[in-house]
């Protein structure tokens, strides 16, 4: 295996791939967002097909890898990259002439890359400085708020963003485990959260603290409802919007926006429950077992 297709292995295997690429009804030189374009996936499917795509990504790591495996492809025109973030996808289309798109997808989840390579501090499971920012631009990271937020701030965010029942406790165990010395790595936390969640089973005790956290750092589901308002404004007559969530916080957010949209006869509903994926999958791929995909019609 070559470094590109290992790169694509880790940094993200796309999920719903064939669902996702059918929902779009990909188009010959019609134009689609690809809002997080990862390791190039879902684009690659939209490339083959004929149509052309910008991909945006805020990973500075995966525009320079996909600036190498889609060389020839950013030379024809047939793909733009751009590093930003899918809250500003109508900015950046318009900077590169783009007035209208036919389609646009969002994967919302972590990548692979991100969780297992990229020594963020993502994963509970590796002893990493605790940062969490999918961008290197955002000022702040996961260290300023597990050691600056007070113990309310703590609570609500866990609460809220990880919809942890341990929320309180959590929060007290991390203002007193600070008090002797800043609280620096993704063990230091996950230690103090298995201190106070004692539940063995499937799901680590501190996965829903870590999401908490990783929300908040990035502004996750801010960014989400202004992708979803910026993009559909982008979007063609006809045009379709796929968003493949991963959580029930954002497939929450999306689900509303697109019931709103149809309900008020600007889109219709593609399918009006998502799309899962199937036991092949799941079995290939273990983290495609929470993927929800939902696609609108732009009217």
């Amino acid at each position: 295996m070559d470094n590109s297709s290992r790169f694509d292995r880790d940094f993200h295997i796309p999920v719903l791939l064939k669902e996702t690429i059918e929902a779009l009804e990909v188009k010959k030189d019609s134009v689609y967002v690809d809002g997080t374009i990862g390791g190039g996936g879902h684009t690659e499917e939209i490339l083959k097909l004929g149509g052309r795509v910008l991909g945006i990504d805020q990973d500075q790591d995966a525009i320079l890898h996909l600036n190498k495996k889609f060389e020839s492809e950013i030379k024809d025109g047939r793909l733009i990259l751009a590093k930003a973030n899918f809250r500003d996808m109508e900015k950046v289309a318009k900077e590169n002439g783009i007035k209208k798109v036919s389609g646009i997808l969002l994967d919302l989840g972590v990548s692979s890359y991100q969780i297992d390579k990229s020594q963020r501090g993502f994963s509970f499971r590796r002893d990493e400085p605790l940062d969490m920012r999918m961008s290197d631009t955002l000022e702040s990271n996961a260290y300023y708020f597990v050691n600056k937020s007070s113990e309310e701030e703590l609570y609500e965010m866990i609460l809220k963003f990880g919809e942890e029942a341990k929320a309180k406790e959590i929060a007290s165990a991390i203002v007193m485990g600070r008090q002797t010395k800043p609280i620096e790595t993704t063990f230091e936390l996950s230690q103090i959260i298995g201190s106070v969640v004692k539940n063995p089973g499937m799901i680590n005790p501190a996965t829903k603290t870590f999401q908490a956290i990783r929300i908040v750092v990035n502004d996750e589901l801010g960014s989400l409802r202004d992708g979803l308002s910026v993009g559909f404004e982008l979007l063609d007559e006809g045009g379709r919007f796929s968003i493949i969530s991963f959580h029930s916080l954002e497939d929450r957010v999306v689900k509303l926006f697109f019931l709103e949209k149809s309900r008020t006869g600007k889109a219709i509903l593609i399918n009006k429950k998502p799309i899962l994926a199937g036991d092949d999958e799941i079995r290939r791929n273990k983290r495609s077992r929470s993927a929800k995909l939902r696609t609108i019609q732009k009217i």
